[in-house]
């Protein structure tokens, strides 16, 4: 629950939440390496400690962490490509509504319904990762008016065009839908954490008989997982968190089609 609400903190805080808890980590470490009563007890333990033991732990995580990153940008692609995808194809429903000789502006006018509910209902409520009933409602009315019999008397092959667009409409909504759900989000992050938490102890008993250089090189690392994570964490919702996707593509078509231009 905490890192679902951690995501969609704004940029700043983000970076500065992730910055307390390494420093906080970072100091505790140091604190506890270099006290008088914890102190020989940990260099009992790192006696005989190999150093390269410890880089199977840095290992993991950075294969994680390339896994979480090319994830949260195939999903930022993802989401880019639906929303255009949405958009070309309800312009393609309305230019093919005004190409045939027959009266199709019931179809037109349930397009830019359906426009509208995306933009006011229904992509407010994706950052909680649901959909709308409103868009829902819109598009089986909309799929039930472009499917009419009435309309094959503008030809079939222009009909067959029409239904094909909006069944793309119908498969990119389930495709943004399931881009927004984001469930599977703090399995991923605990994991993180717990291999970079990991990983500082690693670096702090390896380090135990030269102070300054662990206290250096705890610092680079936690920098350097700071302004990772944070970048990552930025990208990881595309339609939520403080760079979420808009529904400007969207509002662009429903311009096009409110202004009837092809």
């Amino acid at each position: 629950m905490i890192l679902g609400l951690w995501l969609d903190f704004p940029v700043w805080l983000i970076f500065t939440s992730l910055g307390g808890v390494f420093a906080g980590a970072t100091g505790l470490l140091v604190l506890l390496t270099n006290s008088r009563r914890t102190r020989p007890i940990l260099l009992r333990l790192g006696t005989g400690m190999v150093p390269a033991y410890f880089t199977a732990i840095s290992v993991l995580l950075a294969l994680l962490t390339g896994t979480v990153a090319n994830d949260a940008w195939e999903r930022q692609r993802q989401a880019g490509r639906v929303v255009q995808n949405e958009r070309s194809n309800l312009l393609a429903a309305h230019d093919l509504s005004l190409a045939t000789v027959s009266d199709m502006s019931e179809i037109r006018a349930a397009l830019v319904t359906y426009a509208n509910a995306l933009i006011l209902d229904e992509w407010p409520k994706m950052t909680d990762g649901l959909s709308s009933p409103v868009a829902g409602a819109a598009l089986g009315r909309l799929m039930a008016v472009s499917a009419d019999p009435k309309h094959e008397a503008a030809g079939r092959a222009a009909h067959a065009l029409l239904l094909d667009a909006v069944m793309n409409l119908r498969t990119a909504r389930g495709e943004r839908l399931a881009l927004s759900d984001a469930q599977g989000d703090q399995s991923k992050w605990l994991t993180l954490m717990v291999l970079a938490g990991l990983t500082l102890v690693a670096i702090g008993l390896v380090h135990l008989e030269r102070p300054v250089a662990q206290a250096t090189t705890l610092i680079m690392f936690s920098i350097a997982m700071v302004t990772t994570l944070g970048v990552v964490a930025l990208h990881e919702r595309p339609f939520d968190g403080p760079m979420a996707r808009g529904s400007a593509p969207i509002e662009r078509a429903r311009a096009v089609m409110i202004e009837g231009r092809g």
